[in-house]
C-alpha cells in the first residue's frame, strides 16, 4: 500500500477533524500531494492541493479558510486541518499523490490514490 489514509470519523456540525496520509517514500517525494473527497452520488472532487517543497497551496472555494493542507517531507506524510465542519463535507476523502512537484487541480495529474476515510458531518 502506497498511501494510508486515516483520521476520518463523526464529528458534529462546527467540530474540527485532522486527517492523515502515509505515504511510501517513492510515492511522496518530488511530488505535490492532494486531498479528494466523494459523497454520495456525486463526482470526485480535488479539495486541496500542496506542492513538493516551495510551499504553494490550492484550495477549492468552499474550504478557503477553513482547512488546511500541509505535508511533512521527512515523515512522508500528508496532512488535511479541517475546521468549521459542515454537513456538505461529509464525503470520503481520499489522499493522492501527483506525478510531478508543482500542484495540480487536474485529476489526471495524480497516479497514485490512497484507499479513503470517511468523514461524517451531523447537523
Amino acid at each position: 500500500v502506497q498511501l494510508q489514509a486515516s483520521g476520518g470519523g463523526l464529528v458534529q456540525t462546527g467540530g474540527s477533524l485532522r486527517l492523515s496520509c502515509a505515504a511510501s517514500k517513492r510515492t511522496f517525494s518530488n511530488n505535490a500531494m492532494g486531498w479528494f473527497r466523494q459523497a454520495p452520488g456525486n463526482e470526485r472532487e480535488l479539495v486541496a492541493s500542496i506542492s513538493w517543497n516551495d510551499g504553494a497551496t490550492y484550495y477549492t472555494g468552499s474550504v478557503k479558510g477553513r482547512f488546511t493542507i500541509s505535508r511533512d517531507n521527512a515523515k512522508n506524510t500528508l496532512y488535511l486541518e479541517m475546521n468549521s465542519l459542515k454537513p456538505e463535507d461529509t464525503a470520503v476523502y481520499y489522499c493522492a499523490g501527483a506525478r510531478f512537484s508543482r500542484i495540480s487541480t487536474s485529476d489526471y495529474d495524480y497516479n497514485y490514490w490512497g484507499q479513503g476515510t470517511l468523514v461524517t458531518v451531523s447537523s
